[in-house]
This record gives structure tokens, C-alpha cells and sequence, in this order.
């Protein structure tokens, strides 16, 4: 979901990680993005954990959960392919934080300084509690994971996965943005994420039909 999510994550926060790659070394932007994957990774945790937690071993909350991970992934395929852009609405309200964000963008001057990069990493941390449909629909299926380890390691994952895009975005903005923004790329994708939203749907309503 990562990676397929490259374009998604360009168009939402490409901003963000030109502002800090124009400028900047690659330590900075990988640090960034390490802070951004801690945030993802302490979500995926909270919610793995607290969905545990609160219905353990319960095979009638696994299939909810289930169930709103198809929805979180079909919403996100019509996003994609711009047929149902209801997760719009959603990120809308994060664009004032992202101009925010942009601003603790280092200088180059104070790029080697100790205090910078832990400001740095606290940058990339916050930007990591962005709304953003691509997240949510990950986090739903950390959800079913069974434990805070397990939603932690689902949310690691797919912050690796977004790694080449958003790393990419630092260097390369202009030639990747053009590769991954296009739309006959976004709607492949979704596509992808539409079918594979409806294989899961089918192998839940399967066993009824036994």
C-alpha cells in the first residue's frame, strides 16, 4: 500500500518534502521521514493494541474491522482514479499544517548542527499526524493485526514502502512528481486497490455461500 500510494503521497506531501530537499542534505531528509515512519509506527501501535485490548479473540469484531479496511481501500481506489474523491474532503483540513510544517524546514547553514536534526526528526514526527486517507486505510488494517506489536510493525511497513517516493520527492522532485502524479498512473493504481478491496470482500461474504 506504500508504495503503490507513491503518487498519493506526492500530490498530499510533496510540498512538504520539496521544501526540505531543495535545500538540504539526504540525512536531513531521511530524517524526516524517520520521524514521520516513529509517528505511523506509535499509531499503528495504539490502535493494534487498544483494538486488542478492548475485543480479544472476538471473531465478530476481526470481520468489522475487516470489513472497514475493504471500505478504507475501495474509497481509496476511487480516490486514486478520481471517480469518488471522497477522501478529499478529509486531507483539506491538514493543508495548514502542512504550511507550518514546512517552516521548521532547516537552512542550509544550521543543516549540521545536533540541535537542528532533533528538530529535524520532531518535524517529521508531527508531519506523521497529518490526516490523510492513505494512512487511515493502512491504520485499518493494523486494527486487525491483534496487538500493538502488530500494528506497529503493519505501520512500519508501509512507511518503508512510501519511503522511495517521499526520499525521491527531496532530490528528485520535478522528474518524479511527473512520473507519479500522471493520471494514468493514479487510476492504475486505484484500480489495483479496487479489486483488491473487492478480493477481500469476497472472502468474507465466501463462507456464507458454503
Amino acid at each position: 500500500m506504500g508504495l503503490a500510494g507513491a503518487g498519493h503521497c506526492l500530490a498530499m506531501c510533496g510540498g512538504i518534502a520539496s521544501a526540505i530537499g531543495v535545500q538540504n542534505r539526504l540525512s536531513n531528509i531521511v530524517l524526516y521521514n524517520f520521524g514521520r515512519m516513529l509517528s505511523y509506527i506509535l499509531l499503528g501501535a495504539i490502535v493494534g493494541g487498544a483494538v486488542a485490548l478492548i475485543a480479544p479473540d472476538s471473531p465478530h469484531t476481526t470481520k468489522l474491522l475487516r470489513w472497514l479496511a475493504v471500505i478504507f481501500l475501495l474509497a481509496l481506489g476511487l480516490y486514486f482514479t478520481g471517480w469518488w474523491p471522497v477522501l478529499t474532503k478529509l486531507e483539506q483540513a491538514a493543508k495548514p499544517v502542512w504550511q507550518q510544517i514546512k517552516r521548521l524546514a532547516p537552512k542550509p547553514q544550521q543543516s549540521s548542527t545536533g540541535a537542528n536534526r532533533v528538530a529535524v526528526l520532531f518535524a517529521g514526527a508531527v508531519w506523521g499526524w497529518l490526516p490523510c486517507g492513505l494512512v487511515y486505510s493502512a491504520l485499518s488494517y493494523a486494527a486487525i493485526s491483534g496487538s500493538a506489536t502488530g500494528g506497529g510493525l503493519i505501520m512500519a511497513a508501509f512507511a518503508i514502502g512510501t519511503f522511495p517516493a517521499m526520499i525521491g520527492a527531496g532530490y528528485f522532485s520535478h522528474a518524479m512528481r511527473a512520473i507519479l502524479q500522471a493520471q494514468g498512473f493514479r487510476t492504475a493504481i486505484g484500480l489495483l486497490l479496487i479489486i483488491y478491496s473487492l478480493w477481500t470482500a469476497l472472502t468474507l461474504v465466501r463462507p456464507y455461500f458454503n
